[in-house]
């Protein structure tokens, strides 16, 4: 009987990813004016690669990144617990999250209400565009080594 269960678990699991997998980042790109009017997406150098406003972090590389880690960015109590577990958002998580914010923050280590009062039913082709915006992970990888590398050799 537990085999059925976890079998059923890793079905409905995969199903998720899936989900997400076939998200559209052109459409995504379309239905990111959604969130603009608070989130932008600026690059490291900069760029803005989708101008918009500052009530919400930048979400350039948000998938992958530690829950409330932008330096400079004044969170909510509720989602600074969550980042206090070593919660890094993954594409269904920022799904989840997107559904009902504060919802997410009170099962995942947090408590209180969210920032965040907009509630996408369905963020997986936002969440596709994101990811479609990020620094490459090679890249991302090689920028965290470079000061570590120079110290090294001063």
């Amino acid at each position: 009987m537990n085999t059925f269960f976890a079998f059923t678990a890793a079905a409905l699991m995969a199903t998720s990813t899936a989900a997400f997998a076939e998200g559209d980042p052109a459409k995504g790109e379309k239905e990111f004016n959604k969130c603009k009017a608070c989130h932008m997406i600026v690059d490291d150098a900069g760029e803005a690669i989708v101008r918009g406003g500052k009530t919400g972090p930048n979400l350039y590389g948000v998938v992958g990144r530690p829950v409330a880690s932008v330096d400079g960015f004044k969170y909510g109590d509720g989602i600074i617990a969550v980042g206090e577990t070593g919660m890094v958002w993954e594409p269904e998580l920022i799904v989840e999250y997107a559904q009902d914010p504060t919802a997410f923050i009170d099962t995942h280590g947090g408590s209180g209400r969210s920032k965040m009062t907009f509630k996408i039913k369905d963020a997986s082709n936002i969440v596709a565009f994101l990811a479609s915006v990020a620094p490459a992970p090679e890249m991302a990888e090689e920028a965290e080594d470079a000061p570590a590398e120079e110290a090294a050799s001063e």
